[in-house]
C-alpha cells in the first residue's frame, strides 16, 4: 500500500480525479456568470439605463430586457445545479468504489499476516479498522481533488468578481484570509493530535470488549464482572476525556470562522455604502458584491472543513498501514494461482537445517534436518516445549523458518502458491476453527472449487467419501441424530417424506406390538392430548416462523371469541382463578431468583403481586366483569396448563370436550388468514416438525422413564430396517454448528477435522496432536483408520500419548528443539532412553 492517502488516491483513481478536475472547471464561468448578470438586472433593467434595441434580431422594451435576463439568470443556476448534481454522484461513486476495494485488500492483507502476528494483535483492534476507521476514507477518496479545486475555483472567482466591482472592497473581503490560515492549521493539529490519541484509545476498548466476550464463562465463574466493568469504564472514561477536548477545540474554530465572517461586511457596508454614496460605485455592484461575499463565506468555510477532514483522514490512513504492515507478511503471489500438481515421484518433505524463534533469539526448533516420504507413517514425540508442534507447523507453512528451508518435490514450500501448498499438503491442528455455517459446508471447505467436485459424479463420490470417513473417525450416530432434528421440505424430497410416513405407521405398529402404546400419545385431530399444554391443543399444529407464545395467544380476538361461541369463557377463567391460586400459595415465599420458578412456576416472579392483587380484589363470581387485561392474565395460566404432567384434575371431561370445539373453529378461522401453522394431520408430512418429531407424531407421556430410550431405540431400528439412515445422515450434513463451531463438542470439531483434511486427499497429512482430547482407545481407533486410508501417502503425526506410537513406520523424539532419537517403534522402546522416559513420564 501506497504510504500516502494522496499517491494511494492518484495510483487507483488518476483518470477519474482529472475528469472531476475538467467538469470543474467548466463551471467556473457559468459561476461568474450568475454573478454578472444580477448587476445588469437592477442597473439597466430595473433602473431602464443602457437597454439595448435588440438582442439576437428580436427588439426588446424595459419589461422583456428585464425578462430575458432574469430568464438567463435562471438558465444559469440550473446548468450550474446540474453541474454539481453530476459532480457530487460521480465524487460519491469514485469515493465508494475506493472504500470497497480498500476494505477488501485490507482484507486480504489479513489473510497474509503471519499466524504468530495474530498472539500481538486482537480482533477488537483489527475489525473496526476494516469497518468502521476506513468509512471516512471513502468520502475523501471522492472530493480528494475535486472539492478543493472546486471550492478555491469558487473563492477565486468570487474574489475576481468583487475585484472587477472594486479594488478595496475586494481587500476588505481577503484582508482576515491571511491570520485564519496562520491560526487555524494550529488549532487544528492540537485536534489531530487528540483524534490519533482517539482512535488508539477507542481500539483498546474493542480489544478489551473483545477480550472479555472471549473469557465471560471466567467472568461468571470467578464472579469479575464488576471487576470488567471498571476496567471498561476506565477506558470509555479516557474516550470520552479526549473528546470533550476535541469538541471544545473545534467549535471554538468553529467560532473564531464565524466571527471572522462577520467582520469583513463591516467593511463592506460602511466603506461601499460611502463609494455609493459619492456616486463613485453603483448600488447593484454594491448589492453584487455583498451577494458575492454572502456566497464567499460558504467556499471559504467548505475548504477549512476540507482541511479539517483531511488530516484525520490522513492520520486514520497512517494508521491502518502501520497496523497492516507487521513484519513478516506473506507475498500476495502466493495467494492467488491454481493449484499445480509436482512431481509424484520426487514428492518428498524435505526439512533443510530448519530454525524457528518466535519472541527471543531462543530457537524452539534448532537447526533441524528431517525427510519425509510418502510411503511412510512417522509419528514425532517429545516432552511439552520440545519444538513438535511448531515444527509440524513450520512443515506445512503456517510459521516461517528463521534459518534454513522446506522443500516439497525438491522445491521451497516459502515459494509455494497456497492452493498447490494445499493440493499435496493438508494440515489438522487440535484446536481447528469452524466457519459459521453447516457441517457440510466445513467439510468441503477445503475442497479446491475449480479441480474438485466438477459433475455429479464427482460429487457423489465426494459425498461418499464423507460417510465412509465419518464411520472411520465414529461420528456416523451423531450426524446421523442431528439429521433427526433437521427440518425437510417434503415437496423437495417426496421421497424422504414418504417414507417418513410409512415409518409412522410402522413405529405404531411395533409399540403396539411389544405392548408399549403407553409410551408415547399420538396426535388425533378428534381427541384431546393429555401430554400438550392447552394452547398446543388448541393450535394442534406447528410453525416454523412462529413461536407459542401464552401471552400473544390470551390477547388473540379468535381465541376470544371462540371461547365465548362454545360457552368456555366463564370455566377457562374459572380454571385459570384456580391456577393463580395455587401458584401464589406455592410461590409466596420462594426467593425471586430460585429456579423453582423457571421449572415449575406459571407465574414470574417479578408477576407475583400483580396476581396477587387480582386475588385479593376479585371473586369467582366476577370474572367474566374483569377488565380485557386481567382476563388475559388468567388465559395465560390456563394456556400453560398440561393435564398428564400437572395433574391438578381442572380440566373436566367436559372442558376437554368444549376446546376441541375451540381447536376446530380456530382452525377454520386461521385457514382464511396468511399464516404457515401446519395442522397435525397423520396423513401428512409435518414441514415444521423435526424428521424425529414426525416419525414419531405425538407426545412422549409423562412420567415414563424408560419412554424416551425405547422409543429413540426403536425409531433407529425401523429407519435401518427402511434403509434410511444415509439420507438422513446427509440431512445431519447441514446441522448449523454456530459461531466457531460452538454448538460441537471439542472431540465432534476434532474429527470433523480430521474428515476435512482426509477429504482432500493429501499426499501428505500432518496431524499436530488433533485427536489429544479423544479417550485412548477411541485415539487408537481413529489413528488405525486414518493411517489404513493413507497407504502409499506419508503422515507425519504429532502425539501426546507416547504408546500410540506403535501403529507408525518411523518415530522422532524431540526435546528442546533437537530430534535426539529415531528409528521403529520396537528399537526405540528396548534401545532409546529419551523414549524409555517419555514412556515413563520421565520427561513430562
Amino acid at each position: 500500500m501506497e504510504p500516502s492517502i494522496y499517491r494511494y488516491i492518484l495510483k487507483h483513481t488518476l483518470k477519474d480525479q482529472v475528469l472531476i478536475l475538467l467538469l470543474t472547471l467548466v463551471s467556473f464561468p457559468i459561476v461568474y456568470a450568475s454573478l454578472e448578470v444580477p448587476k445588469h438586472i437592477i442597473n439597466s433593467a430595473i433602473n431602464g439605463k443602457n437597454i439595448p434595441d435588440s438582442v439576437m434580431g428580436y427588439s426588446l422594451d424595459q419589461f422583456d430586457y428585464l425578462f430575458f435576463l432574469s430568464g438567463i439568470f435562471l438558465l444559469l443556476v440550473v446548468i450550474n445545479g446540474a453541474i454539481k448534481y453530476v459532480l457530487n454522484v460521480y465524487r460519491g461513486v469514485v469515493g465508494e468504489r475506493m472504500l470497497r476495494d480498500l476494505r477488501l485488500e485490507l482484507f486480504s492483507r489479513i489473510l497474509r499476516f503471519p499466524i504468530p502476528h495474530f498472539k500481538k494483535v486482537s480482533q477488537g483492534e483489527i475489525i473496526p479498522i476494516v469497518t468502521a476507521e476506513t468509512e471516512p476514507l471513502g468520502g475523501f477518496i471522492g472530493e480528494a481533488f475535486a472539492l478543493p479545486a472546486f471550492q478555491g475555483g469558487l473563492l477565486i472567482t468570487y474574489l475576481f468578481f468583487i475585484f472587477n466591482q472594486d479594488a478595496l472592497l475586494g481587500v476588505a473581503a481577503v484582508a482576515l484570509y491571511p491570520f485564519q490560515m496562520w491560526v487555524i492549521p494550529k488549532l487544528q493539529a492540537k485536534v489531530n493530535q487528540l483524534g490519533k490519541q482517539r482512535v488508539l484509545a477507542a481500539r483498546r476498548l474493542g480489544d478489551r470488549i473483545g477480550d472479555s466476550i472471549a473469557g465471560i464463562q471466567e467472568i461468571h465463574a470467578f464472579g469479575a464482572a464488576e471487576r470488567e466493568r471498571t476496567n471498561v469504564l476506565e477506558r470509555v472514561q479516557f474516550i470520552f476525556l479526549i473528546r470533550l477536548r476535541i469538541y471544545k477545540l473545534k467549535f471554538f474554530i468553529k467560532f473564531l470562522n464565524n466571527f471572522l465572517s462577520k467582520v469583513t461586511p463591516f467593511f463592506f457596508y460602511s466603506v461601499g455604502g460611502y463609494y455609493v454614496i459619492k456616486g463613485e460605485l453603483s448600488l447593484g455592484a454594491l448589492i453584487a458584491v455583498l451577494s458575492a461575499y454572502q456566497d464567499l463565506d460558504a467556499p471559504w468555510k467548505e475548504l477549512l472543513k476540507f482541511y479539517q477532514t483531511k488530516e484525520d483522514v490522513r492520520i486514520k490512513y497512517e494508521q491502518i498501514i502501520e497496523q497492516f504492515h507487521p513484519e513478516g507478511l506473506l507475498p500476495e503471489a502466493l495467494q492467488t494461482g491454481k493449484a499445480e500438481s509436482l512431481p509424484v515421484e520426487q514428492l518428498s518433505l524435505t526439512a533443510r537445517n530448519v530454525s524457528y524463534a518466535e519472541y527471543s533469539n531462543v530457537n524452539i526448533v534448532n537447526n533441524l534436518s528431517v525427510e519425509l516420504i510418502p510411503q511412510q507413517h512417522t509419528a514425532i514425540v517429545g516432552p511439552e516445549g520440545s519444538g513438535k508442534t511448531e515444527f509440524a507447523k513450520l512443515l506445512s507453512r503456517l510459521l516461517q523458518p528463521k534459518t534454513g528451508r522446506i522443500e516439497l518435490a525438491g522445491q521451497n514450500i516459502q515459494l509455494l502458491n497456497e492452493r498447490t501448498l494445499s493440493k499435496h499438503v493438508a494440515y489438522v491442528g487440535a484446536h481447528a476453527h469452524f466457519f459459521a455455517g453447516t457441517i457440510r459446508e466445513n467439510l468441503y471447505y477445503g475442497m479446491d472449487p475449480e479441480s474438485d467436485s466438477e459433475s455429479t459424479s464427482c460429487q457423489q463420490q465426494v459425498d461418499n467419501d464423507v460417510m465412509e470417513l465419518l464411520a472411520e473417525v465414529q461420528l456416523q450416530d451423531d450426524v446421523y441424530h442431528y439429521g433427526l432434528q433437521s427440518y425437510i421440505d417434503p415437496e423437495r424430497d417426496p421421497d424422504l417424506a414418504a417414507a417418513v410416513l410409512e415409518l409412522r405407521h410402522a413405529l405404531r405398529v411395533s409399540l403396539h406390538a411389544a405392548e408399549m402404546d403407553d409410551l408415547v400419545e399420538f396426535f388425533d385431530w378428534d381427541k384431546y392430548n393429555e401430554n400438550l399444554s392447552v394452547a398446543e391443543n388448541l393450535l394442534f399444529g406447528s410453525s416454523r416462523t412462529i413461536s407459542l407464545d401464552f401471552n400473544k395467544l390470551a390477547r388473540h380476538p379468535l381465541i376470544h371469541q371462540s371461547l365465548k361461541e362454545v360457552d368456555l369463557m366463564g370455566e377457562a377463567l374459572r380454571v385459570g382463578y384456580e391456577l393463580a391460586k395455587i401458584m401464589v400459595d406455592l410461590f409466596a415465599d420462594v426467593e425471586p431468583g430460585s429456579d423453582l420458578f423457571e421449572r415449575f412456576s406459571f407465574i414470574k416472579s417479578e408477576e407475583l403481586p400483580e396476581y396477587k392483587q387480582l386475588l385479593t380484589k376479585t371473586s369467582l363470581d366476577s370474572l367474566m366483569k374483569l377488565p380485557l387485561a386481567q382476563q388475559e392474565m388468567l388465559l395465560v395460566l390456563l394456556f400453560q396448563l398440561v393435564p398428564a404432567r400437572h395433574r391438578l384434575g381442572l380440566l373436566t371431561e367436559s372442558r376437554k370436550t368444549k376446546l376441541l370445539l375451540v381447536r376446530k373453529k380456530l382452525f377454520l378461522a386461521l385457514q382464511k388468514e396468511a399464516h404457515d401453522l401446519q395442522l397435525y394431520d397423520a396423513n401428512e408430512y409435518n414441514a415444521a416438525l423435526t424428521l424425529q418429531e414426525n416419525i414419531l407424531f405425538g407426545k412422549i407421556v409423562y412420567g415414563q422413564a424408560r419412554a424416551q430410550t425405547e422409543i429413540s431405540q426403536r425409531i433407529d431400528e425401523l429407519v435401518k430396517e427402511y434403509e434410511l439412515r444415509t439420507q438422513i445422515m446427509c440431512y445431519g450434513l447441514d446441522f448449523s454448528v454456530g459461531t466457531s463451531g460452538s454448538r460441537l463438542s471439542v472431540a465432534t470439531r476434532q474429527k470433523l477435522a480430521l474428515v476435512r483434511a482426509l477429504l482432500k486427499k493429501p499426499n501428505f497429512l500432518i496431524v499436530n496432536q488433533a485427536t489429544n482430547v479423544l479417550d485412548l482407545g477411541a485415539e487408537r481407533h481413529i489413528i488405525h483408520c486414518v493411517l489404513k486410508r493413507m497407504v502409499g501417502q506419508g503422515v507425519c503425526w504429532i502425539l501426546g500419548r507416547i504408546e500410540q506410537t506403535s501403529a507408525f513406520d518411523y518415530v522422532f523424539v524431540m526435546e528442546k528443539g533437537h530430534i535426539v532419537d529415531q528409528g521403529e517403534y520396537t528399537k526405540l522402546k528396548e534401545n532409546s532412553q529419551a523414549f524409555q522416559a517419555l514412556l515413563t513420564g520421565g520427561l513430562e
